[in-house]
């Protein structure tokens, strides 16, 4: 769903940038004041672990793919503003250094699938929580939130395709939002999946307010949690789909595809120069394109997030 140069215009890359700007700098602020300062590795994590699902196409209908846009998920586990920032973390990176998504497109690709996905996905999933109590009410509301924070994300992009007139509002709404139901599917099925494992093995990762948390190795978890998922990148990635994408499809689709206007970068299409393999290069476009939006999410954190004295149990206190 990532939105090329060329798909809008000039109005709408400079509203989309407003807002998206104005979005990410209200969830800066709350990360700075909310985030525990242990939990700062984590949005490393987080955004290594979606970088490298992004690479993971799955088909969807005949012809077409689709991809974890994962807003809801890191939202339910780290809180909507951290996930706004993971996304659009994962958006730059994937902007300026692989050519997916347009340079001038991304305020648009910002508020479609971190401010519209994450943070509207996320209450989604804590309406839906309120009402199913638990561990399971919570399985349930990632799977709805991620299938509708999709949705939302689609129906974004077509308002803002039809305000570029490129294409009439009601084919644009008929054609994005009818791939992306399905692809949805797939973003609240992984979604789902991922949060059950990790409430299920590891639970104190899940987000909680309370003094009372469990001692964890954040750093250390961290540091083994991206090698994991850098092996992700490199032996699973280069088996991705390699169909078109929902908005690939419906630009061929709807005859403005010929439209796309991106400049020159160092790793288009996630292939680095010099590399024949195909496989080889997305492999190694995957795990170098990790490390550096950890790098980015986690300099970032650490940087916004002030060290706090932490609360000692008064189990071990000192008399």
């Amino acid at each position: 769903m990532h939105i090329p140069d060329g798909f809008i215009d000039g109005k709408t890359v400079a509203t989309t940038a407003v807002l998206s700007a104005v979005g990410v700098g209200l969830a800066l602020r709350r990360v700075r004041r909310t985030l525990p300062a242990r939990r700062v590795p984590m949005l490393g994590l987080a955004a290594a672990f979606l970088f490298a699902a992004q690479m993971l196409n799955f088909p969807v209908i005949s012809g077409t793919s689709g991809h974890l846009i994962g807003g809801v998920l890191v939202a339910a586990l780290l809180g909507p503003s951290a996930a706004v920032v993971v996304v659009t973390t994962v958006l730059i990176v994937q902007c300026f250094l692989f050519q997916d998504g347009g340079v001038l497109a991304l305020g648009a690709n910002v508020f479609n699938m971190a401010i519209l996905g994450a943070g509207g996905g996320w209450v989604i999933y804590r309406c839906v929580s309120a009402l199913l109590r638990g561990p399971r009410g919570q399985i349930t509301a990632v799977a709805f939130a991620g299938w509708l924070s999709t949705v939302l994300a689609a129906t974004g992009c077509a308002a803002q395709l039809a305000w570029s007139g490129k294409v009439d509002w009601k084919s644009a709404f008929a054609a994005m939002v009818g791939v992306h139901l399905l692809i949805g599917l797939g973003e609240g099925l992984i979604s789902a999946l991922v949060f059950a494992a990790i409430q299920r093995t590891r639970p104190e990762l899940m987000q909680t307010d309370t003094a009372s948390e469990p001692q964890v190795r954040w750093g250390e978890f961290a540091l083994y949690g991206l090698l994991a998922v850098m092996g992700l990148a490199l032996f699973v990635a280069p088996l991705a789909c390699p169909w078109p994408d929902g908005l690939e499809s419906v630009a061929e689709k709807l005859g403005f595809a010929h439209a796309v206007t991106q400049p020159a970068l160092p790793a288009p299409d996630y292939a680095f120069p010099g590399i024949r393999s195909t496989s080889v290069a997305t492999a190694l476009a995957g795990a170098v394109g990790c490390v550096i939006v950890f790098a980015l999410a986690f300099l970032l954190a650490r940087v916004l997030v002030p060290k706090r004295v932490e609360n000692v149990p008064a189990s071990s206190a000192q008399p």
